[in-house]
């Protein structure tokens, strides 16, 4: 394939989003708002979006940081609790304040300490999302002391999503950041009503690649990224042309110090290029046909959205991922393969 070689596509969407709030959101938003057109942002800030009044607050919020000239839509989802109340929910859906309801399982990634204990708590919540058609988003990880974190999706799978879906058979499922071959099974095995997102870094890399001379905490994620098998799995999946699977970044940004410390976060800020991340990834499975169902087409059609009009073009051409960024209060943050080659670049947007 030529240097001068270039693709345009419908402009992609972000169906999984960390944008965070304050300084912070300044730094991550433009990113994502310069190459996708909507986002659905994830909920769990330190006081998580958990009624419609905060809901819309923290959309106003992100709204009022856009930078001029840039279109972009924020999608917003409720951050499911023991709880929560299934006519709160009803009537946020029903005013398109949500496009879906988020389930984080207590203490199983960031800001999930306010998440459902036991999903046998949310069945009232669950039985309304499924008569009214409210995706169920889902961060798909059994945690405990006598799980392995390698395991931990596989655990869900088998102790939280069969029996699920087994009493919901019609819920609508997004199972976010899958990260593993046998969730990969699942979902392609599942009906057209259980989909999946797939982020760019649990294609580039394994868990060897966080130890790699060393430990690396910009690599660290959750779920983390697993065996060299499951990243193989995960590629041929998203670049299979499979209408069950489509882009969720799951970029989230943490300061240099929050990553490099003593207790480090968990999360992978990849939005800076996260559409060239993608495209490398197709080109190296010789799919780039099927990169604008993945990355603009699947995610909407599932979530019952019209298709984006705009075009974004990518051009074939060798660069660097920024080594840095700085929010407007100093914080720096290191983004995914920092200092790294990669091989497209975003031209050109119509809008």
């Amino acid at each position: 394939m030529g240097q001068s070689f270039a693709l345009t596509i419908i402009k992609p969407d972000d169906w999984h989003l960390h944008l965070r709030d304050g300084s912070m959101l300044g730094l991550a938003l433009p990113h994502s708002a310069r190459q996708f057109k909507r986002a659905i942002v994830m909920p769990n800030l330190v006081s998580p979006i958990t009624t419609v009044d905060s809901a819309l607050a923290y959309k106003n919020r992100i709204i009022k940081a856009l930078p001029r000239g840039l279109d972009f839509e924020p999608l917003m989802a409720l951050y499911l609790t023991d709880e929560t109340d299934k006519e709160h929910l009803r009537q946020g859906f029903h005013q398109k304040v949500f496009i879906g309801a988020k389930l984080y399982p207590a203490g199983a990634t960031t800001n999930s300490a306010f998440g459902v204990t036991d999903v046998k708590n949310i069945y009232n919540v669950l039985g309304i999302m499924e008569e009214i058609g409210m995706p169920l988003l889902v961060h798909g990880e059994v945690v405990g002391e006598s799980i392995d974190i390698f395991d931990r999706e596989a655990v869900f799978i088998e102790k939280v999503m069969i029996p699920l879906l087994q009493d919901f058979p019609n819920m609508k499922v997004v199972f976010e950041h899958l990260s593993t071959a046998c969730g990969v099974d699942f979902i392609s095995s599942s009906g057209p009503n259980v989909a999946a997102t797939i982020t760019a870094h649990h294609m580039m890399i394994n868990r060897n690649s966080m130890f790699l001379g060393g430990l690396r905490p910009h690599m660290y994620c959750l779920p983390v990224v697993k065996r060299e098998a499951d990243r193989l799995a995960l590629r041929k999946a998203a670049t299979s042309g499979s209408e069950k699977f489509f882009l969720g970044t799951d970029s989230a940004p943490h300061s240099v110090d929050a990553k490099e410390s003593a207790c480090g976060c968990a999360g992978v800020f990849s939005a800076a290029t996260a559409l060239e991340f993608y495209m490398q990834i197709f080109e190296e499975e010789d799919a780039l046909e099927n990169f604008e169902l993945f990355a603009s087409i699947f995610g909407a059609n599932f979530y019952g959205l019209p298709v984006n009009k705009e075009l974004i073009t990518i051009k074939r051409r060798k660069r660097r991922v920024p080594r840095k960024f700085v929010s407007g209060e100093g914080e720096v943050v290191i983004p995914f393969f920092s200092d790294e080659e990669i091989h497209w670049e975003i031209v050109n947007i119509s809008l």
